[in-house]
């Protein structure tokens, strides 16, 4: 397996031409912050997860984890290399400063997640869920369980986890069974069994904060009943103490298809007395509502999941074809062989590699941008446009990412051809480990159901309609900038053609009959983000120039931007055209059949 190198480079151009952190560093909020700070932390952050965290990522593989008594053991090395992440703060850094955060920007700590992901996705988990339950608790809890819980999770000695999922109860969260009854001293005691845990038990902190998903005895049926309560491993006293354990006790570690390091646990609450004790979170039957604060960042960190996999895996697909020498390439003299990185198939996996890669990571940066200025941006009316900017992306970033991240890992095992089939080389690793991201925080097709059921309607339509306006506003620029951008700007201006197309179809449809919406709702997905990664790819193309022009520090990697533009445009973006049809089919031959005979 080759080595990780954080793409520092790539990122800065971001930073500098697209999503301008200079911007959001004029925000009052950010007005102890510069740009050597920013780069400092990106650096250092980059040089740990290369050095430390990346060689554990295949021994954790290898290895896995496994019950030992009452905990986990986790694979060699992951114990020390959270701990020199913990150690040196590196969890803090885009959380509030009132509970010990940096105060950075939000996109700083997207582009944290990247790294993380890139260097070992499976260990990634345990901060991932952790930045989930604190904005959780930030957002939702009371000022004692604030106070209590916030400083040792945003400082990384106490991690946190999410437990919705249950044996008779996936995705259909409402199903749930867990009971919780309510004290005369205010607690609840929670008793059942949830699956699915991540990070659910380990040995890397003294103490786990579980959120958790229950059912008081009287609360209404399905979603509207549930509440959310803290429920942590070892009770916490008045001083900040650890008291004594918690009725929660890991039962097994799934044995997966990827991320093996990663401990997923099956976890019963209440097995060996009446009940854990749980504190309730806000207001009882609210809890679904509350969970989804935790559900939308971790819906976000999913995405960037597929982004820091496919990273990884494009820089080892690009390092053996590099190496590795095989027949001639068109052209070539005789005599030694070429590499491959010289024949055409091979260059256009690996530019399809670069180019998805590049959208990926410009739509999870637009996203953190996006929630930087929803919740600092100057005024009200800023605020609230970004906010539904995020809330429209979400759905995209997350299922869009998380696709590609299984395309482009794929890919990733074709450049390596035999060999990449076989295990010592790494790259499968890379694929097996993305397919979870697909089904990760709601499937790519409850991503999907979200999008034409939730948020196309947002403001009556307003918030699409807005989306829109802004690309084709690039789209205006993209023309003015003539013959240099012609290609990015004739196939981005068919790509939203092709979208407002299918977008009439689905609410038409949809108003008339759901389960049409409902059946068109993923190819739909797929033709929304591919030329929402188009628009980004075309600014992009437009910073690039720009760059170019001016004899930038970084003009020779803007004609690098340049062209995976002009490729994501000619050869990529024109695919939401073969979308249209599956979007327009509907339901009919989806259900044309029974269920027997499928």
């Amino acid at each position: 397996m080759s080595e990780y190198t954080p793409p520092l480079r790539d990122i800065a151009f971001i930073l500098d031409h697209v999503t301008p952190m200079s911007d959001l560093l004029s925000l009052d909020a950010y007005a102890g912050i510069d740009r050597d700070s920013v780069n400092g932390v990106v650096e250092e952050f980059g040089r740990l997860m290369a050095d430390v965290w990346a060689p554990t990522n295949a021994v954790g593989d290898h290895e896995g984890s496994h019950v030992e008594g009452d905990t986990v053991r986790t694979a060699t090395g992951h114990r020390e290399a959270y701990q020199a992440y913990q150690e040196a703060g590196w969890g803090s850094v885009p959380f509030d400063e009132a509970y010990g955060g940096g105060g950075f920007p939000w996109l700083v700590g997207i582009i944290q997640q990247e790294l993380i992901n890139s260097a070992n996705m499976a260990l990634a988990m345990a901060p991932m869920l952790t930045q989930g339950a604190i904005d959780a608790v930030l957002h939702h809890g009371s000022e004692a369980q604030r106070e209590t819980y916030l400083r040792k999770m945003v400082s990384g000695e106490w991690t946190g986890t999410m437990n919705l999922t249950e044996p008779d109860a996936g995705s259909d969260v409402g199903a749930l069974r867990t009971k919780a009854v309510r004290q005369d001293d205010g607690t609840y005691r929670i008793s059942g069994q949830k699956i699915f845990i991540t990070f659910g038990e380990h040995t890397f902190t003294d103490n786990i904060i579980h959120l958790v998903l229950a059912r008081t005895p009287d609360a209404p049926a399905g979603t509207k009943g549930i509440s959310l309560f803290i429920v942590p491993k070892f009770l916490v006293n008045d001083d900040g103490s650890l008291g004594e354990r918690n009725d929660v006790h890991v039962v097994s570690v799934e044995h997966k298809m990827g991320i093996r390091a990663s401990p997923t646990c099956v976890l019963a609450y209440g097995d060996n007395s009446d009940g854990a004790v749980g504190y309730l979170v806000g207001e009882e039957n609210a809890g679904m509502r509350y969970m989804f604060t935790m559900m939308n960042n971790a819906r976000l960190g999913v995405g960037v999941e597929g982004l820091g996999l496919a990273e990884r895996s494009y820089q080892q697909a690009l390092a053996y074809a590099r190496e590795r020498r095989q027949g001639y390439a068109p052209g070539a003299a005789r005599g030694e062989k070429s590499a491959i990185i010289e024949h055409p198939d091979v260059r256009r996996q690996l530019l399809t590699m670069k180019a998805y890669t590049e959208s990926m990571r410009l739509l999870c940066y637009k996203v953190g941008e996006q929630i930087d200025i929803a919740r600092h941006g100057a005024g009200e009316e800023v605020r609230v446009a970004a906010q539904e900017m995020v809330d429209l992306l979400i759905p995209l970033t997350k299922s869009y990412c998380t696709d590609l991240a299984e395309t482009v890992t794929s890919m990733g095992i074709q450049v390596h051809g035999g060999m990449g089939f076989i295990e010592e080389t790494g790259a499968a690793q890379h694929y097996r480990d993305a397919k979870i991201t697909q089904i990760y925080e709601g499937t790519n097709g409850i991503q999907a159901m979200d999008l034409v059921g939730r948020k196309l309607p947002m403001r009556a339509g307003g918030v699409y309609q807005d989306q829109v306006a802004r690309m084709r506003s690039t789209l205006d620029q993209v023309t003015a900038a003539g013959e240099r951008l012609a290609p990015v700007g004739r196939e981005l201006s068919a790509a939203i053609d092709a979208l407002e197309d299918t977008t009439g179809w689905i609410l038409s449809e949809g108003m008339a009959d759901p389960v049409q919406a409902l059946s068109a709702a993923t190819p739909y997905q797929r033709l929304f983000a591919v030329t929402v990664a188009g628009w980004l790819m075309a600014q992009q193309a437009l910073g690039a120039i720009a760059a170019i022009d001016a004899g930038a520090a970084d003009s020779d990697l803007a004609e690098v931007k340049l062209v995976t533009a002009r490729f994501f445009a000619e050869n990529l973006l024109p695919q939401v055209h073969g979308l249209v049809a599956p979007v327009k089919a509907g339901k009919a031959d989806l259900f044309a059949l029974s269920a027997d005979q499928l």
